[in-house]
This record gives C-alpha cells, sequence and structure tokens, in this order.
C-alpha cells in the first residue's frame, strides 16, 4: 500500500489525516480513514453556545430582584458563548454530511463533559464560595437530571441560581443533544446515530428526518412543562416556586428552591399530588405521547406493555408503603396514600423530590426504596434507572426459557407491543446488566477506597448510576446532601452519573484500544 499524501489540519484540536489511497480496503477502513474531529468540535460548540444562550435567564431573573448576582451570569455566558463560537467558527469548513457511529461515540462523550464545564462557571463565579469541584458536581447532576447536590441554604439563595439549577435539570431532561438538533436546523451534522447514543429510546421513528423527530418531543416536553407550572401554581405555589419546580419535575431532576424540598408543602396535599402526576408524565415515554396526538388513539398510553409494567409497580409499591406508613403513624390514611405515592415515584422515575425522611418508616420501607432506585422509568423519557423495557423484556425471556424446559420442541416467540423481541435485543439487555453490576461494584469500591463506610458508599453508586439523587444513611440520605463527602469521591459521583445517563455503553466503548485503532 502507498500513501499518496498525508496532511494534517491543527486547528484548534481539529486534526485529522486525509488518506489518499490507491487501493480499496471496504467501508470500515475509508471510516477509520476519515475519522475526523471537525465535525466533533462544531456540534460541541453550538451546544456550548445554547449553555451560554440559557444563563441569559438567570442574569435577567437577578437583575430583575436587584441581585448583583446578574453580572456573574452574564461574565460566564459571554465566556461560554465565546469558547462555544470559536470551536463553531474554527470547525465549520469541513464538518462533512454526517456523523459516523464512531464519531458519534466520540462526540455524545465530550458534549457532556463541555457542557458540564461550563455550565459550572456561574457557581464557581458566585457568592457561594465553593470549589471548583462542588460546581461542577453540581451541575453534572442537574444535567444528567440526578438531583444530588451539595449546596445548603436554598432558601435565602439568590434567585438567579435557584433558577440555573432549575434550568441545567430542564435542558438534561430532555437530552442537551436533542435540543441542539431541534433548534438547530442549520447544522448538517449528525442523525439517528447521535440521537440513539444520547438516549435510550430505540423504538419506533416518529418522522423519518430527525430534526422532525426531535421537534415534536421537544414540543410535547414543554407543553407538559408548562401545564405543571399552572398546575403549581393553581394549587397554592409561588409563580417563582412554581416554575422551578415545574422545570425540575417534568425533567425528573428534583432540584428545589428550598432545603426542606417538598415538605416545604407538607400540608399541601394537592402540590403533593400534581407532583405524583407529572413526575410520573416525565417516566413515560414521549414517543408514545407523540404517536397519541398523531394517531388520536388512547391506545398508546393505555396498551403500552412498558406503561403496565410501570403502573402496575407503583401500585403494588404504594399499598405496601401506605400499609407500612398507617401502622406507625397516626395519619390519615389519604395523608398516608400521599406521602407513600409522592416518595415512592419520586425514587422509582429518578426525580429525588422528598416530602420527608423516609429512613424513618422501618428497614422494609428502606430495603423497598433501595430496590425501587434502580427500577426507574419507560425507556425513552426523561427518567433514569434499569427502565421498564428492560425489566419486560427479562420477564418474558424468563418466561419463553421455562416453557421450553417444560416443551422443549416448542418454538416461543416474544412480543413487546406487538412486535417481536430479537435475540438482538435480548443480548442489548444481557449487556446492559452486565455492565450495570459490573459498573456498580466498580464505583462502590473506589467510594470505598476514598475512605466513605459500606452504606453510603453502596447508596451513592446506586443513586448516581440510577442518577436518582438522595441515598440512604445519614450523610446523604433524604435529610442529608453530598457536601462533606471528600473531593475525590465528588470527582469519582461525577463519571458515574454521566456513565449512567449515558447507560454505559456510548462512554466504556472509548475505553476499549480497539476503537481508536485505525
Amino acid at each position: 500500500m502507498r500513501c499518496h499524501s498525508v496532511r494534517a489540519y491543527p486547528i484548534t484540536g481539529c486534526i485529522y489525516g486525509r488518506l489518499a489511497l490507491q487501493a480499496d480496503f471496504g467501508p470500515a477502513v475509508r471510516e477509520a480513514a476519515l475519522f475526523r474531529l471537525q465535525p466533533i468540535f462544531f456540534v460541541v460548540g453550538v451546544m456550548v453556545i445554547i449553555i451560554g444562550v440559557s444563563m441569559l435567564v438567570p442574569a435577567a431573573v437577578d437583575l430583575y430582584y436587584g441581585n448583583p448576582d446578574w453580572r456573574i451570569f452574564a461574565q460566564a455566558s459571554m465566556t461560554t458563548i465565546g469558547l462555544g463560537g470559536m470551536a463553531c467558527l474554527a470547525c465549520r469548513s469541513d464538518i462533512g454530511p454526517r456523523v459516523t457511529s464512531r464519531q458519534g461515540y466520540v462526540l455524545t462523550v465530550v458534549s457532556w463533559i463541555a457542557v458540564s464545564l461550563t455550565g459550572a462557571l456561574p457557581l464557581w463565579y458566585s457568592s457561594l464560595d465553593i470549589s471548583f469541584c462542588d460546581a461542577v458536581f453540581e451541575t453534572v447532576s442537574g444535567l444528567t437530571t440526578t438531583g444530588s447536590t451539595v449546596l445548603s441554604g436554598l432558601d435565602q439563595m439568590p434567585p438567579g441560581l435557584l433558577v440555573w439549577r432549575s434550568i441545567m435539570q430542564w435542558l438534561g431532561g430532555i437530552g442537551i443533544i436533542v435540543t441542539a438538533l431541534a433548534l438547530l436546523p442549520m447544522m448538517r451534522v449528525g442523525g439517528m446515530q447521535l440521537f440513539q447514543m444520547e438516549s435510550s429510546d430505540r423504538s419506533e421513528k416518529l418522522s423519518p428526518r430527525i430534526r422532525d423527530m426531535c421537534m415534536q418531543i421537544v414540543l410535547i416536553y414543554v407543553s407538559l412543562s408548562v401545564i405543571c407550572m399552572l398546575l403549581y401554581r393553581f394549587f397554592g405555589m409561588t409563580w417563582f416556586d412554581a416554575i422551578n419546580h415545574g422545570m425540575t419535575t417534568l425533567a425528573t431532576g428534583g432540584y428545589s428552591t428550598s432545603d426542606m424540598s417538598f415538605a416545604k408543602f407538607d400540608s399541601n396535599l394537592a402540590l403533593h399530588w400534581v407532583g405524583v402526576v407529572f413526575m410520573c408524565a416525565g417516566a413515560l415515554p414521549f414517543t408514545a405521547y407523540a404517536v397519541l396526538i398523531r394517531k388520536r388513539k388512547i391506545g398508546a398510553i393505555i396498551g403500552n406493555q412498558q406503561i403496565k409494567l410501570f403502573g402496575l409497580i407503583i401500585t403494588v409499591f404504594t399499598l405496601l408503603l401506605t400499609f407500612r406508613l398507617a401502622q406507625i403513624s397516626d395519619d390519615s390514611i389519604f395523608r398516608s396514600l400521599t406521602m407513600a405515592a409522592f416518595n415512592l415515584v419520586s425514587v422509582i422515575t429518578t426525580t429525588g423530590f422528598a416530602s420527608g425522611d423516609y429512613l424513618l418508616w422501618g428497614p422494609a420501607a428502606v430495603m423497598l426504596f433501595f430496590f425501587a432506585t434502580f427500577i426507574g422509568g419507560c425507556s425513552g423519557s426523561t427518567a433514569g434507572g434499569f427502565k421498564m423495557f428492560r425489566l419486560y423484556v427479562i420477564f418474558t425471556g424468563l418466561q419463553a426459557h421455562f416453557m421450553r424446559l417444560r416443551s422443549p420442541s416448542a418454538v416461543v416467540v416474544s412480543r413487546i407491543d406487538r412486535h417481536e423481541i430479537t435475540s438482538d435485543i435480548f443480548n442489548a439487555v444481557t449487556v446492559y446488566v452486565c455492565l450495570l453490576a459490573l459498573s456498580y461494584m466498580v464505583v462502590t469500591v473506589a467510594l470505598g477506597l476514598t475512605g466513605l463506610d459500606l452504606i453510603t458508599s453502596m447508596s451513592a453508586a446506586a443513586t448516581a448510576l440510577a442518577n436518582v439523587g438522595p441515598g440512604l444513611g445519614n450523610i446523604i440520605g433524604p435529610a442529608g446532601n453530598f457536601q462533606s463527602l471528600p473531593d475525590s469521591a465528588k470527582w469519582i459521583l461525577d463519571v458515574a452519573m454521566i456513565l449512567g445517563r449515558l447507560e454505559f455503553e456510548t462512554l466504556l466503548v472509548l475505553l476499549m484500544p480497539s476503537f481508536w485503532r485505525d
């Protein structure tokens, strides 16, 4: 093989080799030879610009309330927009017609790192006097909709910072990549690969065009968010609280405007039920909403197997917790049902709101909440966790296995929503389970090496990988936060939260030497 020319283009790190090969070595080799960083840094620049523009909203809020922190947001916004703009301008000349699968993996991971670092700037610059490590932890927790926090004194915090935390979760809920693809039609980069690497949804396409599909999801997301805000306001919240909680409820994020979280509204049970409804709404597949609107068939919701399983699990767990609360408290049955439903839905949808310390409900309740931490919502939702789709695949796989044991010659076809569950799907779920178990063990051990006790290490690893928020124990339980953890533990949890948000494969594939080998 002779190489006629090898050229490098050192533009802000966008370096690639353009090989003119005499022989044709097939698509795989051509893709490796043409692996370029221009599309990656161009799209990352666009996403960073979105973060920078979003910072103008809390700046306007602080300016409205007369808080001097508006200057901090304005400064951070200009810095972020400038960094993103330079990346776009430097790489705009040759971004290519599409993003390859290899570029898509790198782009997805790099974009999450970039927006996490730039999104932390207002917190780091602010009057909170927190370290860069804490600022990044709060930002990663927000963007991944985990909801873990290192901040206290939220009731006296400047309004712009509270709004910024809510905006980060709202953007992270729908996915920054989805937002970029939907709002920026001038991008010639990327397609379905990029959307699928950032999202867990592998269901039917709503539209043959990625931008149309993303726009439908974003419009549904915005509409549900506005409805949630209006209902919060109608049932007693102030406009400020309603807007912030509306963003973090549908994003299943859990950031609040008070250290007490939803316990601040302890006497208003109607607000709790609004939260229950919209946490569940955020945990349902958004593709089902789009099909419901397009085809006007309620079966898209009530006939969906994921949603049926989700409803069954929530109903059973809520009744068990209600029975437990009725035994240990003097509250009415309705209040016990409300507290049980709210806290259970908050954990199982990986939202992280708390209306009380459920660690005081007894060992049985604590164990139930621990297992609920891993379950999660439906595939294609804003919720994290294991997801109902995978649970359903496992249940049907076990059923088929035992049927074959009884009748070895039987032909068993497993289906979900009239679609066959193929061997590829079973294999994908198996790989996910293995990666989840391996990641959980590694993160737990790593946290233990930083000096944390076993309960805190296990709980923190679970909440980070499942993107839940509060953990168990006296330190990071629903009545505590992550401030007292050592910096090394916070950096480990940063990686774990992004790993859980990207559902392991997208990040771990970059650790394979063969991925980088041409």
